[in-house]
């Protein structure tokens, strides 16, 4: 079984939930969110892992956030989960540029979760993740995770 991750910003977490109305996700067409299919990186060990690699927080003080991969709200038939993410990976990833993506991306590929995935690679969904952030931060937004089972 796999499982999809698509990215999204909403401005708060009642915004967030409606994605599970929207039958394709985020990324759906006229679903009203600025969102995009990032790649295969869940939003708990995988992010929280980035998170710790991007701001020099242990993955134990990262994971203590509440915002750490908390399910925010799960469909009737429990295939479609909206999870959140961190208020400071948000922040670090819309601070760092391109070069200290692909700095992080290094280490990042050498985690047992991620381990042979190709580091270009990493530092692309970084970028993408990144350029998200951003756009979130300008507009007051907070990123989310929806994923489909």
């Amino acid at each position: 079984m796999s499982v999809i991750y698509d990215y999204f910003s909403a401005g708060n977490d009642e915004e967030a939930v409606k994605v599970l109305d929207v039958e394709g996700g985020p990324t759906e067409a006229g679903s009203g969110f600025d969102a995009g299919t990032l790649g295969g990186i869940d939003p708990v060990v995988q992010l929280g892992t980035l998170e710790a690699l991007l701001t020099g927080t242990p993955y134990d003080e990262v994971t203590e956030d509440p915002r750490a991969g908390h399910n925010l709200a799960m469909s009737e038939d429990y295939d479609r989960i909206v999870i959140t993410v961190t208020d400071a990976l948000t922040s670090a990833l819309a601070a760092a540029d391109d070069a200290r993506l692909a700095e992080v991306a290094e280490p990042w590929s050498q985690t047992e979760e991620l381990e042979g995935a190709d580091p270009a690679d990493l530092a692309a969904f970084a970028r993408d993740l990144a350029a998200l952030a951003r756009r979130a931060g300008a507009s007051g937004h907070r990123l989310y995770c929806w994923a489909r089972i």
